[in-house]
């Protein structure tokens, strides 16, 4: 049997690239920084741009709060950083 997520991923109503902004949005603003570098890079693999997802992440820190939102954007930093 299939996770979850795999079956959800799955799914053709919504494109890998939404559904990757979508899981940004939830990883950072539930504050679960943890795994957020894997999504990022994914996102980043489905056609999320780096500009796109600092959005995204500012976006979200205006409904989450700062801290989640500051964590969330030092892990996109330092992808990018890395990745150059």
């Amino acid at each position: 049997m299939a996770a979850p997520a795999a079956r959800a991923g799955a799914r053709p109503e919504l494109s890998a690239r939404d559904r990757s902004l979508i899981t940004v949005a939830v990883r950072t603003a539930g504050g679960n920084t943890e795994q957020l570098g894997f999504h990022l890079g994914r996102a980043v693999d489905n056609g999320v741009t780096q500009e796109e997802l600092i959005e995204a992440i500012t976006h979200v820190t205006i409904y989450a709060g700062w801290p989640k939102g500051m964590a969330a954007m030092g892990v996109a930093k330092q992808l990018f950083i890395d990745n150059k």
